[in-house]
C-alpha cells in the first residue's frame, strides 16, 4: 500500500504562495521547545490529539539527528535509499511534534494562518486532532488556514514529520540529510480587508509598480538612487488599507541580458560570488540570524558581491541581509535529482508528467516569496536535475510571471529555456573558448547561434576543498579578458563539517553505509567560520581596486561598476599618501613611479583592498670556504634528531583527484614513482623506492664558519622522470619540548601560507607567528603552511634562537608534526604534538589546483627539476 508521503502531489490544504511582508497585523512566533517523540518507522502509534506532555522536548527550529535521534548522513550524488520513486524505505524515521497554541485575544475577526518556513522532508499538520494539511518542499515556506480549528482557548498543534518521502527524490542537494522543523514557525493574523500579497517592481528610472489583490494606498519615495551591491540604496515603502499596513524595503534597479552582456542598471554585472548552503557546524541547516549576519559581513569584508543559494531558497532573513548590505543573489529552486545519474537518469522526475505539479509548486513558492527582494537578480530552476519538460515548464511560468529577471539553469546545456549560458568547473582553455564565442557547436544551428550569443557564468568553479583552490588568479584573468563572461561562484562558502564530541566530522563518521566522505568539507570558511587561506586568496584576486606594476608605472584599476575611488586611500608602506585623483568606475589610472623598492596599498575604511610591491633584487652573500665538518648533533638550542631528503607532502584533497583535464591524480603519480617510500642506501647518498630504479642522489656537505654552520645539499634525479614533484629539499627534525609554541619568524611572503598558484593574498616582508599559528587546521589534515620566497627564518625557543639563511630564496614549512603524521590523520584532533619540530626547506613545491572538482594544477605551477643545489647557514642569534 502506498503511504501518503509517497503520493506525488503539491501541498494539500495549503494556501497559495505569497510575498514575505512586514505587517501591522499580529504575528505570534512559535519557535521554542516543543514536545517531541521519535520513531524509527513511519508508524509512530501516536494520536494527533495527544499533547505529548510526558514526551521529551526538542528545540524548534532544529534537526532531530543533532539532538540524539538517529544520525546525520552525507551524500553528494547518490541517494541513501534504494532508487525506486516515489517509494521510500520501511525504515522511515519520524518525529512527532506537539505545541499548545492559543489565538491572541486581540486578533479579532479575520483569519489565522500557520506558517512553516522549512520542514524536512514531508509533514502533516493537525489542530485538536483535526487534519489541517500536508506538505513537502523542505526549504520552502508553506501556510495553512487554521482559523476554523482554533477554539479561543488552548489548542493542540500536532506536526508529524517523516524523514523520507517522495520529495526526497528531488532534494538530493550535496548536503547532510537532516530532518525536522528546522526553520521558524509562526501564527499570523490576517485581518479582513488586509493585504495578503504585494508585488513591487522598482526600475532604475524611478518607476514604481505596486500590485496588490485589494485597493491600496502608498506614497512614492522621492529622489531615489539606484540599488546595487556596491551602493545598496533601500527605501521603505508602506502600503495600506483601512485594516492593515505592510512595509518592505525596495531597491530601484534593473537587470537584463543585452546580447552577450549581463547588465545591472545598464552596467556590466560580473559575479564575484560564492555558492552558499544553510549550514552551521552545531545546528546544521537551522542557522541563527546572528550566524547569517556574521557570514554576510565576512562576504562583504572579502570583496564578495554575489551568492548563489545552492541549491534551494535560503532562510528569508538571509535575503533581507543581501538587500541591506548589497549582495547579488541567484535564487535557486528547491530541486535536485542528482541521485538518478548513477542509474542512467532512469526515472528522473524532471521529464515525468506525473511530477509536473510538484515542480511548478516549488518554483511558484520560491518566486512568490522572494519576488520583492532587490538582491535577487536571477531565478534558477534548480541544480543537477537533468533536463525535461517539467523544468522547461517552470522556466515558462517564471518568465511569464516575472519579466524583470533572467532565468538560470546549468543543465539546460543547449539554453533551450534559460537566458544565460552556465557551466560548472570549466578548464581555463574551455572558459577562454567560451569567452571568444568558440565553444563546440550544437547540432541545431539555430540553438547554437542563440547559445553562442548569450552571456556566460560559472555557476560553480574553484572547488574550495581542503588546501586550495589554486589557480583563481588565472580564472580571473580569463574573466577580465572577455566581456561575455559574467564571472562566477566559488564552490563553496563554508565547510559542512558537523561538530560532534568536540571534533569536526564528515561523511562516514556517523556510520553511513553510503557516503561521500570529506567531499562535504569544501568551503572558503573553516567550520568555526575562520577564513581559510583560500578565502584570503579569493578576496585578493577579486579586489575591486587592483594595483599592478607595468615597468616603471603603477597601474590602478577601478573594477567597480558604480563607484569612483575618492574614498580609497593609496599609501606607501611608510605612511606617505600617494596623490591619486578619483578614478571613475571601470577605468584605470597610471602613476609613473620608478622608485625601487616600492610597497603601496589601497585601503578603504582601513581594509586593504590591494597591495603591490617592487622589491630589490636579492644578491646572495658570498660565503668563504669554511672548515669541513661532520653532521652536527646540535643546531643552536635544538638537538638535531634527523636530516632527510624531502620529496613528499601529505596529499591535499586536490592531490587525490585527477581533475577534469587529467586522468591520473598527482597523488597516484607520486606514489607510483615511489616518492612516498624512498629508502637511503648504506652510504646515505642514493634514495630509491623498493621495486624501482628511479630516485635521487644526494650529497650533504657541512662546514664550520666561526660560530656558524653551513650546509650545502646537491640533489640530482636518477632515472626517468616525467612528473612534477610535491617538493624537493631537506627536512630537519629538531628536538624541543613544546614545538607548537616555538616562535617562527621569516623574511619572505606571508603572513599566510602560499603556493605557486595561490599567492595573491600574501606580501613580502618580515613575519612572525608561533609554529602552531602557522598551521591551517583543515578538517582533513593535509599539506599546509608553506611559505614562499623565504630569505631567512628564525626559530625562537625558551632555550635560544636558531637562524637559517638561504643562499637563494626558498620554501619553508615549520610544523609540530611530521608529514607522515599529517598524512595518516583523518581528522584534525588526531594530530598530537610530540617533542620534535619539523623544518622543511625546499627549492620548490607544486601548486594546489582545483582537481577535487575542476582543473588540475597548471603546468606553470608544477615544480619540475632534475638537479638543485641548496645552501643554508645556521647561526645562533
Amino acid at each position: 500500500m502506498t503511504s501518503q508521503f509517497e503520493i506525488v502531489e503539491p501541498p494539500v490544504g495549503a494556501l497559495p504562495p505569497r510575498a514575505r511582508l512586514r505587517s501591522t497585523a499580529g504575528v505570534l512566533p512559535l519557535d521554542a521547545r516543543w514536545q517531541f517523540f521519535w520513531s524509527p518507522t513511519a508508524d509512530t502509534g501516536k494520536d494527533p490529539a495527544d499533547p505529548g506532555l510526558s514526551w521529551d522536548t526538542l528545540p524548534v527550529p532544529s534537526h532531530w539527528q543533532l539532538h540524539g535521534y538517529g544520525s546525520p548522513a552525507y551524500t553528494n550524488v547518490r541517494f541513501p535509499f534504494p532508487v525506486d520513486p516515489p517509494h521510500v524505505p520501511a525504515q522511515n524515521p519520524t518525529g512527532e511534534y506537539r505545541r499548545m497554541i492559543r489565538r491572541p485575544a486581540d486578533w479579532r475577526g479575520g483569519r489565522v494562518l500557520l506558517r512553516f518556513d522549512g520542514v524536512d522532508s514531508w509533514f502533516q499538520v493537525w489542530v485538536n486532532g483535526a487534519e489541517v494539511g500536508r506538505a513537502s518542499g523542505s526549504r520552502l515556506t508553506v501556510e495553512f488556514d487554521v482559523t476554523g480549528h482554533l477554539t479561543g482557548g488552548d489548542d493542540v498543534l500536532a506536526v508529524r514529520v517523516h524523514q523520507w518521502s517522495f520529495g526526497s527524490y528531488v532534494e538530493d542537494q550535496d548536503q547532510w540529510w537532516l530532518s525536522g522543523i528546522f526553520r521558524s514557525v509562526a501564527l499570523l493574523h490576517r485581518p479582513e480587508g488586509g493585504i495578503d500579497d504585494l508585488w513591487v517592481v522598482a526600475g532604475t528610472d524611478g518607476s514604481l509598480e505596486v500590485t496588490a489583490p485589494v485597493p491600496v494606498s502608498w506614497s512614492r519615495p522621492e529622489d531615489v538612487q539606484p540599488w546595487s551591491a556596491e551602493k545598496p540604496a533601500l527605501y521603505r515603502l508602506q502600503v495600506s488599507t483601512a485594516a492593515e499596513t505592510v512595509s518592505l524595503d525596495i531597491g530601484f534597479r534593473t537587470v537584463r541580458v543585452d546580447g552577450d552582456r549581463l547588465l545591472l542598471n545598464g552596467k556590466p554585472l560580473v559575479f564575484r560570488g560564492v555558492n552558499r548552503h544553510d549550514i552551521d557546524a552545531r545546528t546544521g541547516r537551522a542557522v541563527s540570524r546572528e550566524r547569517m549576519e556574521h557570514d554576510v559581513a565576512l562576504m562583504k569584508q572579502h570583496n564578495i558581491n554575489a551568492v548563489r543559494t545552492s541549491h534551494y531558497p535560503p532562510d528569508p532573513y538571509f535575503l533581507s541581509l543581501c538587500d541591506r548590505h548589497g549582495l547579488y543573489v541567484i535564487d535557486e529552486c528547491d530541486l535536485e535529482t542528482h541521485g538518478f545519474q548513477p542509474v542512467g537518469w532512469r526515472g528522473n522526475p524532471s521529464d515525468d508528467p506525473d511530477w509536473a505539479g510538484v515542480y511548478l509548486d516549488r518554483m511558484r513558492r520560491m518566486v512568490e516569496r522572494d519576488k520583492n527582494a532587490p538582491s535577487v537578480v536571477m531565478w534558477s530552476l534548480g541544480n543537477e536535475a537533468g533536463w525535461g519538460r517539467n523544468l522547461a515548464a517552470n522556466a515558462r511560468w517564471a518568465r511569464e510571471r516575472d519579466t524583470t529577471r533572467p532565468i538560470h539553469y546549468e543543465a539546460d546545456e543547449e539554453c533551450e529555456s534559460v537566458d544565460v549560458y552556465s557551466r560548472m568547473y570549466p578548464t581555463y582553455d574551455k572558459l577562454e573558448a567560451i569567452g571568444r564565442h568558440a565553444e563546440p557547436a550544437l547540432a541545431d544551428p539555430a540553438r547554437d547561434r542563440r547559445r553562442r550569443g548569450l552571456p556566460m557564468i560559472m555557476c560553480e568553479y574553484g572547488h574550495a576543498m581542503g588546501n586550495g583552490p589554486g589557480g583563481l588568479a588565472d580564472y580571473e584573468a580569463v574573466i577580465d579578458a572577455y566581456p561575455r563572461l559574467a564571472g562566477g561562484f566559488i564552490w563553496e562558502w563554508a565547510d559542512h563539517a558537523l561538530l560532534r564530541d568536540g571534533s569536526y566530522r564528515y561523511g562516514g563518521d556517523f556510520g553511513e553505509p553510503i557516503h561521500d566522505g570529506s567531499f562535504v568539507v569544501d568551503g572558503l570558511l573553516l567550520p568555526d567560520r575562520t577564513p581559510s587561506p583560500g578565502l584570503l586568496e579569493y578576496a585578493a584576486v577579486i579586489t575591486p581596486v587592483r594595483l599592478t606594476l607595468d615597468g616603471p608605472d603603477l597601474v590602478i584599476e577601478n573594477r567597480w561598476s558604480f563607484t569612483a575611488t575618492e574614498d580609497v586611500v593609496f599609501a606607501h608602506a611608510s605612511g606617505e599618501i600617494l596623490d591619486v585623483p578619483p578614478i571613475a568606475p571601470l577605468s584605470s589610472h597610471r602613476v609613473h613611479h620608478p622608485a625601487q623598492p616600492l610597497d603601496i596599498t589601497a585601503t578603504l575604511d582601513g581594509r586593504v583592498l590591494s597591495r603591490v610591491q617592487r622589491t630589490s633584487s636579492a644578491v646572495a652573500a658570498v660565503v668563504e670556504t669554511g672548515r669541513p665538518a661532520t653532521r652536527p648533533d646540535q643546531l643552536g638550542p635544538f638537538p638535531l634528531a634527523g636530516l632527510t631528503l624531502d620529496t613528499w607532502r601529505a596529499p591535499t584533497e586536490n592531490d587525490r583527484f585527477p581533475g577534469w583535464d587529467a586522468t591520473v591524480s598527482l597523488e597516484n603519480q607520486w606514489r607510483a614513482a615511489g616518492l612516498d617510500r624512498l629508502l637511503p642506501s648504506a652510504d646515505g647518498r642514493r634514495h630509491l623506492p623498493a621495486g624501482l630504479d628511479s630516485g635521487f642522489e644526494v650529497d650533504y656537505r657541512w662546514s664550520e664558519h666561526g660560530n656558524a654552520l653551513r650546509l650545502e645539499v646537491d640533489i640530482e634525479r636518477l632515472g626517468e622522470w616525467r612528473l612534477p614533484l610535491p617538493r624537493l629539499g631537506v627536512a630537519l627534525a629538531l628536538r624541543t619540548p613544546d614545538p607548537g609554541s616555538t616562535v617562527f619568524e621569516w623574511l619572505g611572503l606571508g603572513p599566510g601560507e602560499s603556493y605557486p598558484d595561490s599567492r595573491a593574498a600574501v606580501w613580502h616582508g618580515q613575519h612572525r607567528l608561533t609554529v602552531r599559528e602557522a598551521q591551517t587546521p583543515y578538517v582533513v589534515p593535509q599539506e599546509n603552511g608553506n611559505r614562499s620566497d623565504v630569505s631567512w627564518l628564525r626559530l625562537r625557543s625558551p632555550s635560544g634562537t636558531l637562524r637559517i639563511d638561504g643562499d637563494e630564496p626558498f620554501n619553508a614549512a615549520v610544523r609540530p608534526w611530521s608529514a607522515t603524521a599529517l598524512e595518516t590523520a583523518r581528522h584534525a584532533d588526531e594530530l598530537t604534538e610530540g617533542d620534535v619540530l619539523w623544518v622543511h626547506l625546499a627549492a620548490g613545491v607544486t601548486g594546489l589546483g582545483s582537481a577535487s572538482c575542476g582543473p588540475a594544477v597548471r603546468p606553470s605551477a608544477q615544480y619540475r627539476a632534475s638537479r638543485v643545489r641548496l645552501g643554508f647557514v645556521f647561526t645562533v642569534d
